[in-house]
C-alpha cells in the first residue's frame, strides 16, 4: 500500500506492536467502540488503563462505530489502505469485513504472549490471568 493509516485496537496497545513498528510515520487511529463498551459494561478502571496506554501512542483518538471512523480517518488522510495487528476477537473480524469492501486491509501477525489454544474468558483480566499465568511463568508448559 502506498499511503496507509494504522488502526490500533485493544489487543495491541503497545508502541512496539507490529503495525506501529512497520508503519511508524503514518497517521494512526484508535476508536472507542461505543457498542463494545455498552455490551461488555467495561469498568472505569479498564477505560482509564486503556486511555493511559493511548497517551503513550502516536494515535488520534475517536469515538463511535469503529469501521465508520477508520474509513473516515483514511479518507481525511487520502489513504489507500489500512494496517492493523491481528486479534482473536470475533468483533475484530466483523470490523475488518466492514472495512474490506472500501479499502485494502493489511493484518500483521502479533507474536503470541503465551502458547495456549484452549478457552480463556477475555471479559475480565483476572480470569484471563488465572489461566495465562501458569503458561507465562512455567517453562514446562
Amino acid at each position: 500500500m502506498q499511503k496507509s493509516i494504522v488502526w490500533v485496537h485493544g489487543d495491541c496497545l503497545s508502541p512496539y506492536g507490529p503495525a506501529l513498528q512497520k508503519y511508524a510515520n503514518v497517521p494512526a487511529i484508535w476508536v472507542w467502540d461505543d457498542a463494545l463498551i455498552a455490551e461488555w459494561q467495561i469498568s472505569i478502571k479498564r477505560l482509564t488503563f486503556i486511555y493511559e496506554c493511548l497517551l503513550d501512542l502516536p494515535v488520534v483518538i475517536r469515538r463511535g462505530d469503529v469501521a465508520t471512523e477508520i474509513l473516515a480517518f483514511a479518507q481525511e488522510h487520502n489513504a489507500d489502505g489500512v494496517v492493523t495487528a491481528n486479534s482473536v476477537s470475533p468483533r475484530f473480524d466483523a470490523i475488518c469485513e466492514k472495512i474490506k469492501p472500501h479499502l485494502p486491509l493489511e493484518v500483521l501477525q502479533v507474536e503470541p504472549f503465551l502458547n495456549y489454544d484452549g478457552y480463556i474468558d477475555l471479559k475480565r483480566f483476572s480470569r484471563y490471568w488465572k489461566v495465562a499465568e501458569k503458561y507465562v511463568f512455567d517453562e514446562n508448559k
